[in-house]
C-alpha cells in the first residue's frame, strides 16, 4: 500500500472502512479541503455501500428485476464499474457481490471475524459472478435494470472514484494542490508541491511511513495498490481476501502479494492493479501492453516493474 512521506500540511479521518487522508500544498487551506473530503465520503457511503440498508445500492438490490432511475452519483459509480469490466474483459466485475459475501466479507471489514468460531461452520460453495453484461444500463437516462439475484459490489472502483472526486472537490474548494488517500488509493488535483508528492509504498499502507519499500514522486493523476496482504481473514481454516476471481468465486492463485499502478486517474490505476492480481503471471505483459507504470511484488518478495516505473526492469 502507499502513504505520503511528507507534505506541507495534512490530516486523517475515518472513511469507507479505512482511514482517509487529505494533504494540501497551502497549509492555510487544510480545513477547507478536509471538509470537502468528508462531504464526499459521506455521499459515496450513502450511495454505494452494500453494508448500509439505507444506501442507494441496497435499495437497488431490493428492487431488482425492475427498471430504476438512479442518482447522478450512483450513475457515475455504475459507469465506472461497468467500464472497468469491459476494459478488463470481465476480470474486474461488479457482479461479484454474492461471491465476496460467500467468502465471508458480508459486513463492514472491521466486523469481519479474523477467524471462524471454534466450532466452525459449514463451507459455503463458491459463487461465480453472473457477469457484468447482465446489468442493463442506460447512462443517458440513468436507468438500470438489475436482474433478480445479482448482487453488486462496487467497493474497489467506488473507493477509487471517491478519491478522484474528493481530490477534485477539495482542490476546487481550497484553491490549491490536494492529495487524497483512501487506503491504497491516491488521487491528486491542483498544483503539486515543488518536489511533487512523495509517496512511500509498502505491502500495508500502515507500515509505509515507518518502513517504506520504495518511494516515488507524483505530480498528477492517481496511484492505486491492490494487495492480498491486507483486508484478509480466516474462514474455516482457509485464508481469504477481498480480491475475487469472478470466473470462480474464489480468490485467485497467489502470484502477487502487492501490485501498485500509476495512471491518469485513481479509478484507472485501481482497475489495472486489481486486474493484475487476477491475471497472475500474465500481469506484467498486460500492464506493459497498456503502457502502465507498475510495481509488482511476488509472494517470494521478488519485484518486477513495468513501463517507466522508476528502475523499470525484470526484477530487482
Amino acid at each position: 500500500m502507499s502513504t505520503v512521506l511528507d507534505s506541507p500540511a495534512g490530516l486523517e479521518l475515518p472513511g469507507l472502512g479505512s482511514m482517509a487522508s487529505v494533504l494540501v500544498s497551502d497549509p492555510d487551506r487544510l480545513l477547507v479541503a478536509a471538509a470537502a473530503l468528508r462531504a464526499e465520503l459521506v455521499s459515496i457511503d450513502r450511495t454505494c455501500s452494500r453494508f448500509r440498508p439505507d444506501s442507494e445500492i441496497s435499495e437497488l438490490h431490493r428492487t431488482a428485476g425492475s427498471v430504476r432511475t438512479v442518482s447522478p452519483l450512483l450513475a457515475e459509480a455504475l459507469s465506472a464499474a461497468l467500464r472497468a469490466a469491459e476494459v478488463t474483459d470481465g476480470l474486474v466485475d461488479p457482479t461479484v457481490g454474492a461471491a465476496v459475501a460467500a467468502l465471508g466479507y458480508d459486513r463492514d471489514f472491521d466486523e469481519v471475524p479474523a477467524a471462524p468460531p471454534a466450532t466452525g461452520s459449514p463451507d459455503q460453495a463458491p459463487v461465480p459472478a453472473p457477469g457484468w453484461w447482465r446489468v442493463h444500463w442506460d447512462p443517458e437516462r440513468r436507468e438500470v435494470l438489475l436482474p433478480r439475484g445479482v448482487r453488486l459490489d462496487l467497493g474497489a472502483t467506488a473507493k477509487a472514484l471517491a478519491a478522484d472526486r474528493a481530490a477534485a472537490r477539495a482542490a476546487t474548494a481550497a484553491g490549491c494542490g490536494v492529495l487524497v488517500g483512501l487506503g491504497g488509493d491516491i488521487s491528486i488535483a491542483g498544483g503539486p508541491p515543488p518536489r511533487g508528492w512523495r509517496v512511500a509504498i509498502a505491502d500495508d499502507h500502515r507500515d509505509a511511513l515507518d518502513a517504506p519499500d520504495e518511494a516515488v514522486a507524483l505530480e498528477s493523476g492517481g496511484l492505486a495498490t491492490s494487495s492480498t496482504s491486507v483486508r484478509a481473514w480466516w474462514r474455516n481454516g482457509r485464508r481469504s481476501h477481498h480480491i475475487v476471481d469472478p470466473r470462480t468465486g474464489l480468490n485467485p492463485d497467489p502470484v502477487w502479494r502487492t501490485v501498485t499502478v500509476a495512471a491518469a486517474s485513481c479509478v484507472d490505476a485501481n482497475v489495472a492493479s486489481t486486474a493484475a492480481v487476477l491475471l497472475g503471471a500474465d500481469a506484467p505483459e498486460w500492464l506493459r501492453g497498456r503502457g502502465l507504470p507498475a510495481r509488482l511484488v511476488a509472494q517470494d518478495g521478488r519485484v518486477i516493474t513495468t513501463a517507466g516505473w522508476p528502475c523499470d526492469e525484470e526484477g530487482t
